[in-house]
C-alpha cells in the first residue's frame, strides 16, 4: 500500500494504519509502560512505514518540555572548543535532545546576557557555556539564569557547576616526562594570559619544576596559532647550547610552528631540543617528527557535561561532583626521547 501524500503523516494516520486509537499511539510515543508489546510493535511498524515524525512544538505544549539544550561558545575555530562543541552535540543526541548553539566573537556580560535571552526565548531547558577566557567565567558568575547552566573549559576555582580537563595535571605529565628523560630544565611557550586553561598549564609546569628543585625559566607567550609558535621557536633557537634542551608548548598548533623554526635554524628534534605539545590534534602524529603531546578526552567532556546538565534540569543530585575534572593522557611519540647531554654542551 502506498502512503505517499502531499502532507506529512499525522498521529491519526499512524493510528488508522496500526488499527489503534490516537491515545495508544501517543502512549507508545511517550514510552508509556501500559501498552502491550504486540500493540507497541504494530504502532512502531506503522510509524516507520509512514515516516512519521512527531511535532516537537506540539509535544512541548503537552509536556512543557522542549528537549532542547542551549550551547554558548566562542573561538569555535580552535581545535579544543570545536572538538568540545561536537562532543556536546553528539552526547545530547544520544540522550534524545537537540542543541541550539549561539557562537559569539567574545564572551562578555553583555554578549552572554543577550545569548541567554535568545536561548530562553527558544525554550531551551538548560545551557552549557564554553567559557575558556577568565572574562567569560566572571560574566557567567555575575548573571542570574532562568535555567540551569554548566560551564566547560573554565579551569580551576570556578564556583558554578563545571566540567573541565585537568589542565594542571596535563602540564605536570608533559613537564615530568621531559625531566624523567634527563633534561635539567623545561622551557614553556604559554597560551594567551586571559585563557584560564593556559594559566593552569603554566601553573602545572612551574609547580613540577619547583618540586624538582629547578628554577623555572621565564615562559614565552603565544596566541595558540602556528605563527606565534614559529616566532617563539626562532627566539628559542637562540638559546640552544645555552641551557635549552626541552620545551613544553601549550598546544599542538604552536608546537608545529616551534618545530619548523627549530628545523630552519638547524636544530634537531629531539636530538638537540625535545618538544611536547598539548591537545593531541589528529595531525600531531604526522608532524616532523611525530609530536609527543597531552591528549584531552573531549568525548568524555561532552558526556559528563550533558549528564550534569540533565541532572540539574531534572532536579536530581549530580551523579558525582558538580565540579568534574577529567584526567588527560600523555601520548609519547618521536619528538622526545631519553636525553643524553653531549660532551661540551652547557648544562640544562
Amino acid at each position: 500500500m502506498n502512503h505517499t501524500q502531499l502532507r506529512p503523516p499525522t498521529m491519526a494516520d499512524v493510528a488508522r494504519l496500526a488499527g489503534v486509537s490516537h491515545q495508544t499511539v501517543s502512549r507508545v510515543l511517550g514510552d508509556h509502560p501500559n501498552v502491550r508489546d504486540e500493540t507497541r510493535a504494530r504502532v512502531q511498524r506503522a510509524i516507520e512505514e509512514m515516516g512519521y515524525r512527531r511535532n516537537s512544538s506540539a509535544r512541548a505544549l503537552v509536556t512543557r518540555r522542549t528537549r532542547t539544550l542551549g550551547v554558548v561558545a566562542s573561538n569555535t575555530t580552535l581545535y579544543g572548543p570545536a572538538s568540545t562543541l561536537f562532543a556536546l552535540e553528539e552526547a545530547a543526541r544520544t540522550e534524545g535532545y537537540v542543541v541550539s548553539t549561539v557562537s559569539l566573537r567574545r564572551l562578555t556580560v553583555e554578549t552572554l546576557s543577550e545569548a541567554l535571552d535568545h536561548l530562553s526565548q527558544g525554550g531551551v531547558e538548560g545551557v552549557i557555556a564554553l567559557a575558556p577566557q577568565r572574562s567569560a567565567v566572571e560574566a557567567l558568575a555575575e548573571l542570574r539564569q532562568p535555567f540551569p547552566v554548566v560551564a566547560v573549559g573554565t579551569g580551576t576555582g570556578v564556583e558554578i557547576p563545571s566540567v573541565n580537563v585537568d589542565q594542571r595535571l596535563g602540564a605536570r605529565l608533559a613537564t615530568g616526562h621531559l625531566l624523567a628523560s634527563g633534561h635539567r630544565t623545561v622551557w614553556h611557550l604559554a597560551g594567551p594570559e586571559d585563557w584560564q586553561e593556559a594559566v593552569d598549564r603554566v601553573d602545572g609546569w612551574r609547580a613540577t619544576l619547583e618540586e624538582a628543585g629547578v628554577e623555572p625559566p621565564l615562559p614565552l607567550g603565544g596566541d595558540w596559532s602556528p605563527l606565534s609558535g614559529y616566532r617563539a621557536g626562532q627566539e628559542l633557537a637562540g638559546w640552544v647550547g645555552r641551557g635549552l634542551t626541552a620545551v613544553f608548548v601549550a598546544n599542538d598548533q604552536m608546537a608545529l610552528g616551534v618545530l619548523r623554526a627549530l628545523r630552519e635554524a638547524g636544530v634537531r628534534t629531539p636530538e638537540d631540543v625535545a618538544v611536547v605539545g598539548f591537545d593531541d590534534i589528529p595531525e600531531s602524529e604526522f608532524f616532523a617528527p611525530p609530536l609527543t603531546t597531552v591528549r584531552q578526552d573531549f568525548a568524555t567532556v561532552g558526556k559528563r557535561s550533558i549528564a550534569l546538565l540533565l541532572d540539574l534540569i531534572e532536579g536530581r543530585p549530580p551523579s558525582g561532583t558538580s565540579r568534574v575534572a577529567i584526567e588527560p593522557q600523555l601520548v609519547v611519540r618521536a619528538s622526545t626521547f631519553p636525553y643524553v647531554p653531549q660532551p661540551g654542551t652547557a648544562p640544562g
